[in-house]
């Protein structure tokens, strides 16, 4: 899959442009992140952000859509990238989905239900470190570099791994209310979008076929020795 997307990078007609859209989806999945999470954790009032955060959405929507036309564009003309044009489709998903998490962030923040102080740094930790981690899959995507899209992966599914375990730990709670099932919705929405990151990235290091199955072929926070 890696020296596929070398050299989907290297040619012409248009496929620079696909991956350089791509990119711009990475970027907007990151701003939307950052504007609804900093709503929930930081005290943002909802009506501030509601606008761009909306508008910043529908970019990503409407990039999706024009990769969408552009990879069946290129797809009818040189069909030796079926393969290819196959993966790219699958990741634009991706993208999309951390803006569409995000907006679920935001939902939970627009309830006007504070998280608990017990659990405030726990998560403003894991905002900031999420954020980064946005940055870094697209650095990593744009340099193909297969040892960070490991690294990358291990750390994602360590991080997603702690938000499994505080959901488990709410359900199981008897007080808190309002506040803990909020916690709860938050933790699980920072997980898929760390989720849809890492799916990205295994692109470089497993075979189409296996993109997206990542987890069933190594378990939780370890990443296979040996990329395909």
């Amino acid at each position: 899959m890696l020296q596929w997307l070398k050299s989907f990078q290297r040619r012409e007609q248009g496929l620079p442009e696909i991956l350089r859209l791509f990119g711009q989806m990475l970027d907007d999945g990151r701003h939307a992140f950052d504007a609804a999470a900093n709503c929930l954790l930081g005290g943002t009032d909802p009506e501030v952000i509601r606008e761009d955060l909306w508008g910043t959405d529908k970019r990503i929507n409407r990039t999706q859509q024009q990769i969408r036309r552009m990879v069946v564009t290129h797809g009818t003309v040189c069909q030796e990238d079926f393969a290819t044009c196959l993966l790219i489709m699958s990741l634009v998903k991706d993208a999309e989905r951390i803006g569409d998490y995000s907006k679920n962030i935001f939902d939970v923040a627009n309830l006007g239900i504070s998280v608990p102080k017990s659990l405030l740094s726990d998560m403003v930790r894991l905002k900031d470190t999420t954020s980064l981690m946005l940055v870094k899959c697209k650095n990593i995507f744009e340099t193909q570099d297969k040892d960070a899209a490991r690294d990358f992966c291990s750390e994602a599914g360590g991080l997603m791994n702690h938000c499994e375990n505080q959901v488990t730990a709410f359900l199981i709670e008897e007080e808190g209310g309002g506040s803990l099932v909020a916690s709860a919705l938050a933790y699980r929405y920072f997980k898929r979008i760390l989720g849809h990151a890492q799916n990205i990235l295994t692109s470089l290091l497993v075979p189409l076929d296996q993109v997206d199955f990542f987890e069933d072929q190594n378990p939780p926070g370890e990443v296979a020795p040996n990329g395909s």
